[in-house]
């Protein structure tokens, strides 16, 4: 046995390692270094950590080439930090974050004069890299797609993905990850990705803790409330509650209200915080309108350590890897129970905590039926509480 972090261990097996993720202690994940693979599990197992522990493991630091990829779905996604413990053995393999809004020509450059070893990439980013030949898929070891569902739901980045997959079929020694923590029809899936040879016939399917889709230390919880006089009531839930951190996940304005002329819910949200929470928390933002640089800065500052509130929208429902949170509010309803299920995922993450942690729903009454369809898709049980 060895640890090369201090999050998790691996140790070899035969040909295969297995990595014992700090968030999933109990969930071995084996891995053939020869074998595609499908990876389920929940929301802060250590998804990241093992398909990064992969990559580490194949790459070549004296060879001057683009060796792996890791597509992601929102530039929320910050893995260009790679986990704690990793980075120590791997100062040598650098890291590129081509990401929606940042600028091309700098990373054109940088990929001609010392190309990197890893790309996080979203789909848009990484084909207009591709299309102007600035990045060729010949010498990657390693494509990973993070978040593969929410890429295939998208309309905009599907056809893309599939032409990318399409290309990468065509090298030799190719390693294909798919991952998330909510692939429905996981069977069918795996058969497209045979069929199309996105991957190779042998992948595996890794589903880690298959029963329990959420943390079963995580407490749900619901209030019932007038659809438009849910401030004080989640107000009231925050005081009460003095979270060490939150997220305020609130819907996306729709078009019809942006064409009305309507403020969007996250900035009335936050302008009422800013003026009626009297609390040590410092008031962020983050949504999906903002700039490149503004979620930059919001991202930075979350990640100071101190506490905060995080108004959101679905943007911030995957990908980001935030340990000190312990309270999600959701002021609206999610719209599916995948949507809940990765909401949920930004908390109960960290490392052997026994930090109360708890994801409180604001709903109206019509809502309610909703709620418990997802109790039962879900396999949890939510408390309702009276203010």
């Amino acid at each position: 046995m060895r640890r090369p972090c201090s999050p998790a261990y691996i140790r070899q097996d035969g040909r295969n390692w297995i990595c014992y993720a700090y968030r999933c202690p109990e969930a071995g994940i084996a891995f053939s270094f020869i074998r595609s693979r499908l990876h389920t599990s929940c929301s802060g197992s250590g998804k990241t950590l093992a398909y990064l522990l992969l990559i580490y493991s194949v790459i070549n630091t004296a060879k001057s080439s683009v060796q792996a990829l890791v597509l992601v779905a929102k530039v929320a996604r910050m893995l260009a930090a790679s986990p704690t413990g990793v980075e120590e053995e791997h100062k040598s393999c650098t890291v590129m974050a081509l990401l929606d809004g940042g600028t091309l020509r700098r990373h054109k450059s940088w990929l001609k004069a010392e190309p990197p070893m890893i790309v996080v990439a979203t789909v848009g980013s990484l084909c207009h890299i591709i299309e102007r030949q600035f990045l060729k898929l010949e010498s990657v070891r390693v494509l990973v797609v993070d978040e593969v569902d929410f890429i295939f739901n998208s309309s905009k980045q599907v056809s893309s993905l599939r032409k990318l997959l399409t290309l990468y079929s065509s090298c030799n020694n190719r390693q294909t990850v798919f991952a998330s923590a909510s692939i429905p029809q996981h069977r069918r899936f795996l058969h497209d990705c045979v069929q199309q040879k996105w991957t190779k016939s042998d992948v595996v399917h890794v589903h880690v803790s298959p029963v329990e889709p959420m943390p079963p230390r995580l407490h749900h919880r619901f209030v019932v409330c007038h659809r438009n006089k849910k401030q004080q009531p989640l107000l009231s839930l925050i005081q009460t509650d003095a979270p060490e951190s939150g997220i305020i996940f609130v819907s996306e304005q729709s078009e019809r209200s942006k064409r009305a002329g309507n403020a969007p819910s996250t900035s009335l949200l936050i302008d009422f915080l800013k003026t009626s929470y009297l609390g040590p928390l410092d008031v962020l933002l983050l949504e999906e309108d903002m700039n490149f640089n503004s979620r930059a800065v919001s991202l930075l500052e979350v990640r100071k350590g101190d506490g905060y509130l995080l108004v959101a929208t679905d943007v911030a429902s995957r990908g980001v890897d935030l340990p000190q949170m312990s309270h999600i509010y959701n002021f609206d309803l999610p719209k599916t129970a995948v949507d809940y299920l990765h909401r949920a995922g930004r908390t109960c993450r960290k490392p052997f905590s026994d930090m109360k942690c708890t994801v409180t729903t604001l709903i109206v009454p019509e809502e309610r039926f909703v709620l418990q369809k997802y109790e039962n898709e879900l396999m949890f049980g939510c408390e309702e509480l009276t203010l």
